[in-house]
């Protein structure tokens, strides 16, 4: 199995709360993580490309997974801070 993942990684919970509400009111996805995440997949609004189960760190994966597509899930605590996550699709 395998998932095409975006996400926004932020360092507090507070941020990812407000950004999670930004993009509830329509904001772009890529353009906030361009513009928020503080992980390099920033420059390309977010997008990890295909992940594989235990690619991730296992918070992530859970989600990843497990959840539904095309939902904004999150914050997702990991060692690396707080993650939005956008699951694009699964194959």
């Amino acid at each position: 199995m395998k998932a095409g993942v975006c996400h926004i990684l932020v360092k507090d919970k507070q941020k990812a709360e407000e950004l999670k509400l930004q993009l509830a009111k329509g904001a772009n996805f890529q353009q906030l993580a361009k513009k928020n995440s503080i992980c390099p997949s920033a420059k390309r609004g977010g997008d990890l490309g295909e992940v594989k189960p235990g690619q991730m760190v296992k918070a992530f994966d859970n989600v990843v997974f497990k959840k539904p597509l095309l939902t904004i899930h999150g914050p997702v605590k990991t060692q690396f801070g707080f993650h939005l996550i956008k699951i694009l699709y699964r194959s």
